[in-house]
C-alpha cells in the first residue's frame, strides 16, 4: 500500500491504471486499496487518493484530469468567479464537438459540446492544490450564459452580468463586448450593459 500511496502523491493525488501497471502494481492491489478506502475510482482507468490535501477546487481538478480537453464553463465558472449565488450540483464542463462521450462516477458532470469557434477562446489555466484546472475567463463565461439562455434561464445570465458590472475596478467592457461577439450574443447583451451602467 505504501508504494501505491507514493505513486499517487507524486501525481498530485491521481494515478491512471497504466501508470500503476508500469510501476508493477497488480490490479488486485488496486482493488484492495479501493475497498480499504485508500483510493477511489474517478472513472475507468483513473483513480484518486482519498487522504490527500484537496482544496475546494478538487471536483474541477477531477474533471480536468479525467479529460484533458475539459474546460470548466457556464454555471460552474460563474460560481467560481462569484458572479452568481447559484451553486450547481454538477460540474459544468465544455469539450470540443468531436470529443468522445465521457461520464464520471464522481463528481457528477454536465457536459456541453462546443464548436471550435466557441471552445477555443477565453480558456485560462488555474494552478490549484488539487491540480491544473482549465476554466473560461469571466467575460467568456457571461457570453456563454447568454448563448445558453434558453437552456439555463435568463435569471443566472442577467445576475452574472450585473455582478460583473458591479465590480467596477475589475470590469473590462471592451473585453466583455469582444466575447459577447464571439458568442454571438452582442445584440442581446449590449443594450443590457448600457441599461445597467446608466
Amino acid at each position: 500500500m505504501e508504494k501505491i500511496i507514493e505513486i499517487f502523491k507524486k501525481n498530485n493525488g491521481y494515478s491512471r491504471m497504466i501508470e500503476l501497471k508500469k510501476a508493477r502494481i497488480h490490479t488486485r492491489s488496486v482493488s484492495r486499496a479501493v475497498k480499504a478506502g485508500i483510493i477511489e475510482k474517478v472513472k475507468p482507468g483513473l483513480y484518486k487518493l482519498i487522504d490527500f490535501p484537496w482544496d475546494e477546487h478538487g471536483s474541477f481538478a477531477d474533471v480536468c484530469n479525467s479529460n484533458k480537453r475539459a474546460v470548466i464553463c457556464l454555471l460552474s465558472a460563474a460560481s467560481y468567479y462569484e458572479l452568481t449565488t447559484f451553486n450547481p450540483s454538477e460540474v459544468y464542463v465544455a469539450v470540443p464537438n468531436n470529443t468522445d462521450k465521457f461520464t464520471l462516477q464522481y463528481p457528477p458532470v454536465r457536459v456541453f459540446y462546443f464548436g471550435d469557434s466557441y471552445y477555443e477562446p477565453g480558456i485560462e489555466t488555474l494552478e490549484t492544490k488539487s491540480g491544473i484546472v482549465k476554466i473560461y475567463n469571466k467575460e467568456k463565461t457571461i457570453g456563454d450564459l447568454f448563448r445558453y439562455i434558453n437552456k439555463l434561464g435568463e435569471d443566472v445570465a442577467v445576475e452574472s452580468l450585473k455582478e460583473y458590472l458591479r465590480k467596477r475596478k475589475e470590469m473590462n467592457i471592451s473585453k466583455l463586448l469582444e466575447y459577447s461577439e464571439i458568442c454571438g450574443v452582442k445584440k442581446k447583451m449590449e443594450p443590457m450593459i448600457k441599461a445597467i451602467l446608466s
